[in-house]
C-alpha cells in the first residue's frame, strides 16, 4: 500500500499601504514561520498555495491597487496557479460585505483584528511566546516599531477609525522588549508609528506617555536612531521635545502631519486647532529642538476650500520652509463627516493645487540643501545602486524623504553608519564621499 505524501503548504504574504500594514505582515509572517508554516513576503514566484493580501482602504488610488491585486490572485487562482487567496487588512475591514458579493473567488476575509482567526484559517496557532518577535521583511538595519492601534480622534476626512478601530497603545514593556529582540537582530534604527503617536498612553495610563517612551527605548543596546512619526498637533506633549533634545539617540525628526493652514480649513477637518497655535507650536518646536527637520502633510481640495484658503495654504508653507512635506489631493471617503458636504473642488483643480504646492516645495527643498553643501552629516547606508550607495541622515526617513548618494571606490556595509562629506545637491538629493 503506498503512502500519501502530503505537499507542504507554502504562503506568501502580499502587503500594500502604509508602514502599519507592514509591521502587520511581519507579525504575521512570524506567527506563521513560529507554527512551521513555510511563509514568505511578496514573492516574485507564483509557487504559493496560499496568497494572503493585506489591504489598504484609505484613499481612492489606495483602495484601487488593492482592488486590482484582489483580481490579480483571483485570477492566478482560476489559472490553477494558487489554491487559496486570503484578504485582510483595512479595505477587507471597511467593505467586507461589498467585496463578499463582488469578487466571490476569495476564500476568506478578514479584518484589522483578526489576526487569531486568520491564523486559526491557516492551519496555526496564536503563539504568546512570539509576541516582540519579528521576521522584518525591509533591509533589517531600520523598523518600524509600532506604538499603538486605533484612533480616537474626530477628524472629518479620514476613515482610520472606521477601519482600525478605537485607539490602543502598547504597554511600555513591551515595545522595550520588542526593541531589544530587534535590537539584537541588527536593527540600528526605530521608526516609531502609529495612527496617533502623541495620543500615547492616554488609555493605558490615564496621561500622555510618549515622552517617557522614549527614554525607555535609548536605552536599548544597539539602537543608534529614534525617529518619530505620525504626531497629531493638537494637545502635541511638550514634554517630548526635552526629551528629544537631551537625547541623542533621538533624531532631529519629526513626522508631524498638520493637513491644513487656513483655521476655516482646519474647523471644517476638525482638526481641534487653529492657525495661530499650530504657527505657536511650530516656533516652538523649533525653539526646544534647533536644526530640527519637520515634516509634514497637507490635504488638497477638501470641501470648501476655495482659492482663498488654498492661497493661505501656499502663504504658509512659504513662510514655514518646512524640511519634508507630502501632499495628498483630497478622497471622498464614505461614513467620514466630510462626506456629507458638497465635494466642491474639481478633481482638475485639486491636481493642481497638489503640484503648485509641491512646485513651491521643491523650490524651498533645494535651497535648504544647497545650505547642506561643504556640511560633514551621519548617514546610514541603505543599499548600494550601482557604482554609488544610497543613505539617509537623520533628517529622512525611509522611502518618503530625501536620500543621500554616496559616490566612493570603498567598500561600505548596508547598515553601518558613516560620515559623508557633502559635495552637491539637488531638490531631493544630497551628494557626497565619506570621509577616510
Amino acid at each position: 500500500m503506498k503512502t500519501r505524501v502530503t505537499k507542504k503548504v507554502k504562503v506568501n504574504i502580499v502587503t500594500l499601504g502604509c508602514s502599519k500594514n507592514v509591521v502587520d505582515s511581519e507579525v504575521l509572517l512570524t506567527q506563521l514561520k513560529g507554527n512551521n508554516i513555510e511563509a514568505v513576503h511578496e514573492s516574485k514566484m507564483d509557487d504559493s498555495q496560499i496568497v494572503v493580501i493585506n489591504t489598504c482602504g484609505f484613499i481612492d488610488n489606495a483602495k484601487q491597487e488593492s482592488i486590482d491585486t484582489i483580481l490579480r490572485y483571483v485570477d492566478a487562482k482560476e489559472e490553477g496557479l494558487v489554491e487559496k487567496v486570503y484578504v485582510t487588512g483595512c479595505l477587507s475591514q471597511r467593505y467586507k460585505d461589498d467585496l463578499e458579493k463582488e469578487i466571490p473567488n476569495v476564500d476568506a476575509w478578514f479584518g484589522t483584528r483578526d489576526l487569531s482567526r486568520l491564523l486559526k484559517q491557516l492551519n496555526a496557532n496564536y503563539k504568546h511566546e512570539l509576541v516582540g518577535e519579528r521576521i522584518l521583511t525591509n533591509p533589517g538595519h531600520y523598523a518600524y516599531l509600532k506604538i499603538s492601534e486605533g484612533c480616537d480622534r474626530p477628524c472629518s476626512f479620514c476613515a482610520i477609525p472606521i477601519m482600525r478601530g478605537k485607539h490602543l497603545s502598547k504597554p511600555i514593556e513591551e515595545l522595550v522588549k520588542e526593541a531589544h529582540h530587534l535590537a539584537r537582530n541588527g536593527t540600528r534604527e526605530l521608526l516609531l508609528i502609529a495612527q496617533d503617536s502623541t495620543y500615547y498612553g492616554l488609555d493605558l495610563y490615564k496621561e500622555r506617555k510618549l515622552a517617557e517612551l522614549l527614554v525607555q527605548l535609548c536605552k536599548v543596546e544597539g539602537i543608534e536612531w529614534i525617529r518619530l512619526h505620525y504626531a497629531f498637533p493638537t494637545g502635541f506633549p511638550l514634554d517630548v521635545l526635552d526629551v528629544m533634545a537631551n537625547e541623542p539617540k533621538i533624531c532631529n525628526y519629526l513626522d508631524i502631519p498638520l493637513q491644513h493652514a487656513s483655521s476655516k480649513m482646519l474647523q471644517l477637518m476638525r482638526r481641534g486647532t487653529t492657525r495661530e497655535k499650530t504657527e505657536t507650536l511650530l516656533k516652538t518646536i523649533r525653539a526646544k529642538v534647533p536644526g530640527i527637520a519637520i515634516r509634514t502633510t497637507l490635504i488638497a481640495g477638501h470641501p470648501g476650500e476655495s482659492k482663498s484658503e488654498f492661497n493661505e495654504l501656499m502663504d504658509f508653507v512659504k513662510e514655514t520652509k518646512f524640511e519634508r512635506l507630502g501632499i495628498f489631493p483630497y478622497s471622498h471617503e464614505e461614513n467620514t463627516h466630510s462626506y456629507s458636504m458638497a465635494d466642491d473642488v474639481p478633481d482638475k483643480i485639486k491636481q493642481e493645487r497638489v503640484e503648485q504646492l509641491m512646485e513651491l516645495q521643491e523650490s524651498i527643498s533645494y535651497d535648504l540643501n544647497q545650505k547642506r553643501i561643504g556640511s560633514t552629516l551621519k548617514v546610514l547606508i541603505d543599499r548600494r545602486e550601482g557604482e554609488s550607495y544610497i543613505g539617509r541622515t537623520e533628517f529622512d526617513s525611509p522611502e518618503v524623504d530625501n536620500e543621500v548618494i554616496v559616490k566612493t571606490n570603498q567598500h561600505l556595509r548596508i547598515g553601518d553608519f558613516v560620515n559623508v562629506k557633502i559635495t552637491d545637491a539637488s531638490e531631493f538629493d544630497l551628494t557626497g564621499a565619506p570621509l577616510t
